[in-house]
């Protein structure tokens, strides 16, 4: 199954849009995804640059779909732990994640990403620990 199938089984969350979501790349047997966002000016904080709830966000909305597109969604991952350094302020415009799982356990999951600016300056990193949690499947 391809990855855009994958995802295509879910609507587009209203964070994700919020956001501008939208995925560059993506490997279901390395578990890896690489995601475009746009952090637009209403998300700065006072010094202009980005609040990190945005950024945290942003990285956990890499997370999430690494894991679903390495697990072909038969599970669902609900953040349980999430970790967030900040390592350089974020001003408005395009920033790239990049969503890696780490390890796929029967009930728990570990991911992390990173997200950079359009330079390649590393703003902000993430690891968390995931629930997973079997998919219902459809009943036709």
């Amino acid at each position: 199954m391809s990855i855009s199938t994958i995802l295509d089984r879910f609507p587009t969350p209203p964070c994700a849009t919020l956001l501008s979501l939208d995925i560059i790349e993506a490997d279901q047997e390395e578990g890896r995804v690489t995601i475009a966002f746009t952090a637009k000016p209403d998300f700065c904080n006072a010094s202009g640059n980005i609040q990190g709830g945005f950024l945290a966000a942003m990285l956990d909305d890499c997370m999430g779909p690494a894991m679903l597109i390495a697990t072909n969604a038969d599970t669902f991952p609900s953040t349980i732990h999430l970790n967030v350094q900040f390592l350089a302020p974020a001003k408005p415009g395009r920033l790239i994640g990049k969503g890696r799982v780490v390890k796929i356990g029967t009930t728990i999951g570990f991911v992390e990403a990173d997200l950079e600016d359009t330079q390649g300056v590393l703003i902000a990193r993430a690891t968390a620990s995931v629930r997973m949690t079997a998919m219902q499947k459809a009943v036709i």
